[in-house]
Order: C-alpha cells, then sequence, then structure tokens
C-alpha cells in the first residue's frame, strides 16, 4: 500500500505558520521549521506577557499614587492605611485616576485618610 501523507492538510498547516511568522527576520519567516519554533516562542512569550501586563499596570498605579500622596504631604504607604482606617474601598486604578483627573477629590481623600490615622493614633494611645 502506498504511503499516504494528506498533503494537503500539510501544506495548509505550513501556510498556516508561515502567516504567523510573516514579518518575522530571515529565515524565521521563510522557512517552516524555523518558523514553526519562532513562533512557538512567541506564543509563548504572549502568554507570560499578558500576565505581566496586570502587574506592571498596579506598578503604575502605585507609583502615580505616591507622587500625588507626596503632593499632598502623605507617603503612599501612610494613604493607603489611612484609607483602610477610613473604610474607603477603593482600588489603586480608582485612585490613581482621582489623582489624576480630580485633584480636588483626591485631596479629600487625602484629609480622610490622614483624620482616620490620627483617630486610630488616639484610639492606639487611649488603650
Amino acid at each position: 500500500m502506498p504511503r499516504a501523507t494528506n498533503a494537503a492538510a500539510s501544506r495548509r498547516r505550513r501556510k498556516k505558520v508561515l502567516g504567523y511568522a510573516k514579518g518575522y527576520f530571515g529565515n524565521k519567516s521563510k522557512l517552516f521549521r524555523y518558523a514553526k519554533e519562532a513562533v512557538h516562542h512567541a506564543w509563548l512569550y504572549a502568554f507570560r506577557a499578558r500576565r505581566k501586563k496586570k502587574g506592571d499596570f498596579r506598578s503604575l498605579w502605585i507609583v502615580r499614587l505616591n507622587a500625588a500622596a507626596r503632593a499632598n504631604n502623605i507617603s503612599y504607604s501612610r494613604l493607603i492605611e489611612g484609607l483602610k482606617a477610613a473604610n474607603i474601598q477603593l482600588d489603586r486604578k480608582v485612585l490613581s485616576d482621582l489623582a489624576i483627573r480630580d485633584e480636588v477629590a483626591f485631596a479629600g481623600l487625602v484629609s480622610k485618610a490622614q483624620d482616620a490615622l490620627k483617630a486610630k493614633a488616639a484610639a492606639a494611645k487611649a488603650a
């Protein structure tokens, strides 16, 4: 019995991989063997980066919050501690957006956080 290769499916599969590798440098965009490896690596990097992006954005929000908080004479860590003490449950994304777009509202949140910190310190001193 002759060897069956299913050439149509193989060609389609190879063309698909070469399509994904379009724009890659040198052999990685022309030859299937190298293109397959390059595409596989690209997918691994993309998978990892999609998860890393979430941490990168959180870091960005924290940096922005720290800068805005220090402009209001408080550090980032004290701001977060004060907001927790005041039972204000806004996440860092929303706080960062407020700090950029509405400085008056952010200053109000900072003052509430500072008041809550003073109340917490007074309660600790009384106890």
